[in-house]
C-alpha cells in the first residue's frame, strides 16, 4: 500500500493511520471508481456539479420554503473557506468539529471544510459534553464550527485549545457575518485522493466511541456504488430524511447523494415520524431517508397526507423487518429499499432495488462491493448457515489510533460484527448483531426473528427481544413491546401475544417473559439500546420490586 503525497500540512490525520498491514483489502473493479490521484471531494460535489447540471439549480431546501440555488450555496461554501483560513488560521490537515442541528448552514460549513483541505469532524446535537470532550481529545481538534443554538454543550467541554466559532448568531464575530466579507470564489486545495477528509465517530451503544478515517475518494465512492447503482436519482429528484448530518447514513442520503446528481434536499431540523408526513406532502419529496421504526410509525398517518411524490425510499439503520415492508408496500405500493451500512465503511454496502428486493433479506452486494459470510476463523461457511458478514470494497476500516482495528479488519476484510446467512440464491440475510444472539437450552435463537414475528401483530407499534440470564437455560427470550394507544398492559394481551409467535415459530423462540415499556430505548441516531434492555432485568423482578420502570407490564410463562 503506497499513500500519494499528501496535501497536509498537518500531518496527524494520516500519521495515526492503522499500520498497512491491519488494513482491509480494498477493491476498486468498476471504472467509476478509478479516482485520479489528486482529489478534492468538496469541489466534485459542488464546482463540478455546478459545471455539469448548471447554477440556478436549487441544491439545499428549508421547511420554511426557502431554497438555495448551487450558485447560492458555492458562493457561500467558497466566503466560508476563506474565513476558515484567512481569519481563523485553519491548515490543511487541522480537524473542525462540526455540530447543530441540519440546516444548510452546517452542510455549506462541511463542505468548506474539506475544500480548504481540513478534516471535518460531524458529531451529533444531541451529544453532551463528556461525549463531545472524549471525541475531541480522540481527534485532537482544535477547531469547531457550531450553530449558535448548541454551543453549550461544546463550551461545557471545555476542550483545551478549542477554538469554537458560531455561526447563526447576531455578533459581529460571527462565522456568516465574517463571510459576507470575503471574496465569492475559493480555489480547492489540491488534497490527494487519499487524503483523510472526514472522522466520524461510531454511534455504537456502549464503550469508547471509534473514529473513523475517510478519504476523499471515499466520499464520491458511497455515491458511485450505492447511490448510483442501487437509489439510481436524478437531478429533479428532492431528498429528504430523519438521520441527522452527524450520522453518515444522514450526511449520505441528504448532502452526498443529491449534491452528486445535481439534485435538492430538504434539510429538516425536526424530522420525527410527525414532521416527515406534512414535509414530504408540502415540498413534494421523491426520495425518503429513514429507518424502519419511523417507516412503521407514520403508517397509520399515511391517508391524511398526500405521499404520491414519493419514487424511493430507504430504510437503514438496523434491520427491516418483513412485517414493515409488506405494511409499507400494501399501504403506498413503494417497495422499501433496505441496506446494511456502518460507520466504517461510510455507507450501505449490501442493498436491493425494485424487483430485485426480496423482503425479509438485506440483498444483494452492491455493484462495486463484496460479501460473504464466514465462521470465527475467518473462513466461508456453507450457504444457509449462519456466520458473520465479512465485506470488502472500496472504502474500508480504518480507525483513528485504536487497537480495535485488529478485531473488525482480519484477512483483508471488514468484519461488521453482523450475523448473517448468505442463501444459495446470492441473497443475505439478516439474523441479529453476533453479540445479541441468545442461547436459551442449547438453542440458538435470533431476536430480531422473534421481534418481526410480534411487528405481525396489529396491536404492536414496537418490538426489541433480548436474552436474560436463567440458572436452569442459560437465557431466556425477553420482549419489550411498544401496544397501540388503548389495548391494556395486562396478562390477558400477554397471553394473546405468546399464542401469536407460537402460530408464527416454532414454540422454543416464543418469549417466556413480556414486558410493555412505553417507548424502547434509542440512541440519537435512532439505533436500539438493546444493552439497557438487557441491563434493566427481568420484568418479573420488576414486578416484584412494585416499580413502573421500564419492564413494568410484564408476566413470566410458567412452562
Amino acid at each position: 500500500m503506497e499513500l500519494t503525497n499528501s496535501a497536509h500540512a498537518d500531518t496527524f490525520p494520516r500519521d495515526h493511520l492503522p499500520p498497512a498491514d491491519q488494513w482491509p483489502e480494498l477493491v476498486f473493479d468498476r471504472p467509476e471508481l478509478r479516482y485520479p490521484d489528486r482529489l478534492n471531494c468538496a469541489a466534485e460535489l459542488l464546482d463540478r456539479t455546478v459545471e455539469q447540471f448548471g447554477a440556478g439549480r436549487p441544491a439545499f431546501r428549508s421547511p420554511s420554503g426557502e431554497v438555495w440555488s448551487y450558485a447560492r450555496l458555492q458562493s457561500q461554501v467558497d466566503r466560508i473557506a476563506h474565513v476558515l483560513t484567512s481569519d481563523l488560521g485553519v491548515r490543511p490537515g487541522n480537524r473542525v468539529l462540526l455540530r447543530g442541528p441540519t440546516t444548510p448552514w452546517l452542510a455549506a460549513c462541511w463542505l468548506a471544510v474539506l475544500k480548504a483541505g481540513a478534516v471535518a469532524v460531524t458529531v451529533l446535537a444531541q451529544q453532551r459534553a463528556a461525549e463531545l470532550a472524549t471525541m475531541c481529545e480522540i481527534a485532537r481538534v482544535g477547531h469547531a464550527l457550531c450553530d449558535v443554538r448548541s454551543v453549550d454543550d461544546l463550551a461545557k467541554a471545555e476542550v483545551p485549545g478549542l477554538r469554537i466559532t458560531v455561526f447563526g448568531g447576531e455578533g459581529p464575530d460571527d462565522l456568516l457575518r465574517r463571510a459576507e466579507e470575503k471574496p465569492e470564489r475559493y480555489p480547492p486545495v489540491a488534497t490527494a485522493a487519499d487524503d483523510v477528509a472526514l472522522i466520524a465517530f461510531t454511534s455504537g451503544t456502549t464503550g469508547r466511541p471509534k473514529g473513523c478515517m475517510h478519504f476523499h475518494r471515499d466520499v464520491l465512492a458511497i455515491a458511485d456504488t450505492f447511490s448510483r447503482h442501487i437509489l439510481k436519482p436524478t437531478a429533479d429528484d428532492v431528498f429528504a430524511g430523519s438521520p441527522p448530518l452527524g450520522f453518515t447514513f444522514g450526511l449520505g442520503g441528504l448532502v452526498i447523494f443529491p449534491l452528486r446528481v445535481g439534485a435538492s434536499s430538504l434539510l429538516l431540523e425536526q424530522a420525527g415520524p410527525k414532521q416527515l408526513l406534512p414535509a414530504i406532502a408540502e415540498h413534494r419529496v421523491s426520495v425518503l431517508f429513514t429507518a424502519p421504526t419511523a417507516y412503521r410509525a407514520i403508517l397509520d398517518e399515511l391517508d391524511a397526507y398526500d405521499v404520491s411524490s414519493l419514487r424511493r425510499c430507504v430504510s437503514a439503520g438496523e434491520n427491516l423487518p418483513a412485517a414493515t415492508w409488506e405494511s409499507w408496500h400494501e399501504r403506498t405500493g413503494l417497495r422499501l429499499i433496505n441496506g446494511i451500512g456502518a460507520t466504517e465503511l461510510l455507507h450501505i454496502f449490501i442493498s436491493a432495488a425494485d424487483e430485485a428486493i426480496r423482503p425479509g433479506t438485506t440483498g444483494l452486494p452492491v455493484p462495486g462491493w463484496h460479501a460473504r459470510v464466514v465462521d470465527d476463523s475467518g473462513h466461508p461457511v456453507p450457504d444457509g448457515e449462519p456466520g458473520l458478514l465479512a465485506v470488502r470494497g472500496p472504502v474500508g476500516c480504518r480507525y483513528l489510533a485504536d487497537p480495535r482495528q485488529r478485531a473488525y479488519v482480519r484477512d483483508g476484510w471488514n468484519i461488521t460484527g453482523d450475523t448473517y446467512v448468505r442463501e444459495p440464491d446470492g441473497y443475505f440475510r439478516y439474523v441479529a448483531r453476533a453479540d445479541d444472539m441468545i442461547i436459551s437450552a442449547g438453542y440458538n435463537i435470533a431476536g430480531p426473528e422473534v421481534e418481526d414475528a410480534l411487528l405481525r401483530h396489529p396491536d404492536v407499534l414496537e418490538a426489541a427481544v433480548v436474552g436474560q440470564p436463567d440458572e436452569l437455560r442459560g437465557q431466556i427470550v425477553v420482549a419489550h413491546v411498544v401496544l397501540r394507544e388503548g389495548v391494556p398492559r395486562s396478562e390477558a394481551t400477554v397471553a394473546v401475544l405468546r399464542d401469536f409467535v407460537k402460530g408464527e415459530l416454532v414454540p422454543y423462540k416464543c418469549p417466556r417473559e413480556i414486558a410493555f415499556p412505553d417507548a424502547l430505548p434509542r440512541t440519537p441516531t435512532g439505533k436500539l439500546q438493546r444493552f439497557r434492555l438487557r441491563a434493566s432485568g427481568s420484568p418479573r423482578e420488576h414486578a416484584s420490586e412494585g416499580t413502573e420502570g421500564p419492564a413494568s407490564g410484564g408476566t413470566r410463562d410458567p412452562r
